[in-house]
């Protein structure tokens, strides 16, 4: 039976950018349990793939600080889009920082396909699990067994269940003795306890606000939905929350004290959408008259507008999330090689790992960063 150097779990973006930066790909396989490649990168950023942003830094993700920057210390944004564009992808810039294919998610995904040219590839393969026999892996699938030498598991996490994510990577990881982060939906819209639930008759409005979570601050659209409120805002600040409350600021650009003596009515000073003025008016118990005639209390209750706090209910759940936090805990993997600390040559990837990133790409370069890494090493032993 065939032993494999390198056997690959997961044909997503850090399973492909591994088996990409292989020297020599003749002894590697993927196994991807889907019909088709990169099915996740299709359809990040809207089909137009945020593989990286100017500004990465370990300050944007969740996880262990020092962990993360072994790895995009050196192979920051401007190494990966050097390396993308030197193999003829062009790309467009969004919000002066984050980086997008020009046309569409295909182009990426058609480069690491010419780029794991020689590489064995298995579709339609689910992985049931693995084991080791001295120093080979044998890892079960439905198609039959695999043996390789190393186990490179790249298999991701929990979001977009239905493009066949699985909790198989944290299974495998604790089938090893490792250390599982629990899991959550991440960069996720979030559901609303009945006092807030005027929010939904909001539905389709957008509105400019700074969300602040455990200290940090999110300025950015939010988006009032039929299920509770999403939008870059709530997403980046899902990231940072797990319970208890959050303060939102709907006008974070403007003084309030600009409208004191107006004989115009609240609603029609304010910028804000009207909707949203006089349902948030009424939720705060306060009339939509002209603003000269708000007295002293009156006026002071239209600080809510700037520091409205409440606790959200939840999130919208792993079918929405665009990432999963936690993960397999870090601690136990080397950070200058991304193998395991508990069992030789088993090695973990990308978003399996207790490492979550802000919105804007982040997520996808810690995805092909860590890939790279991981075959510098494996190129070398």
């Amino acid at each position: 039976m065939k032993i494999y150097e390198n056997a690959v779990i997961g044909g997503g973006a850090s399973g492909l950018m591994f088996a990409a930066s292989l020297k020599d790909k003749s002894g590697t396989v993927i196994l991807e349990k889907n019909p088709q490649l990169g099915a996740k990168i299709l359809i990040s950023g809207g089909g137009k793939c945020n593989f990286t942003n100017k500004n990465i830094s370990y300050k944007d993700y969740l996880g262990d600080k020092k962990f993360i920057n072994a790895t995009i210390k050196k192979l920051n944004s401007k190494w990966l889009l050097n390396w993308f564009t030197s193999r003829g992808l062009q790309y467009s810039i969004k919000n002066g920082t984050e980086y997008f294919c020009k046309n569409s998610s295909k182009e990426i995904l058609e480069i690491l396909k010419r780029e794991i040219n020689g590489v064995g590839l298995k579709l339609n393969c689910e992985i049931l699990g693995i084991g080791k026999e001295g120093n080979i892996f044998k890892i079960f699938t439905k198609q039959g067994a695999i043996l390789a030498k190393r186990a490179v598991v790249a298999s991701g996490g929990l979001s977009f269940p239905k493009l066949g994510a699985s909790s198989i990577g944290f299974d495998i990881a604790k089938s090893f003795g490792h250390k599982i982060v629990p899991a959550s939906p991440a960069l996720v819209g979030w559901t609303l306890q009945k006092e807030q639930s005027f929010f939904k008759s909001l539905s389709g409005i957008s509105v400019d606000a700074k969300i602040c979570v455990q200290n940090r601050e999110f300025k950015a659209p939010i988006l009032f939905a039929h299920k509770g409120i999403s939008g870059p805002a709530v997403l980046n600040a899902s990231l940072f929350w797990s319970k208890g409350f959050v303060e939102i600021d709907f006008l974070p650009n403007f003084d309030l004290d600009l409208i004191r003596g107006s004989k115009r009515s609240v609603s029609n000073e304010l910028p804000l959408p009207k909707r949203f003025s006089k349902a948030f008016l009424e939720h705060i118990n306060l009339q939509d008259k002209p603003c000269s005639r708000l007295k002293g209390e009156e006026f002071k209750k239209l600080s809510l507008f700037k520091s409205y706090k409440f606790a959200p209910a939840g999130t919208f759940g792993y079918s929405k999330a665009e990432v999963t936090k936690g993960g397999i805990c870090t601690d136990e993997i080397d950070s200058k090689t991304l193998m395991s600390k508990k069992e030789e040559n088993l090695y973990f990837l990308g978003e399996v790992l207790n490492v979550t990133g802000r919105l804007g790409g982040y997520n996808l370069h810690w995805a092909f960063t860590s890939g790279v890494k991981c075959a510098a090493e494996v190129t070398k032993s």
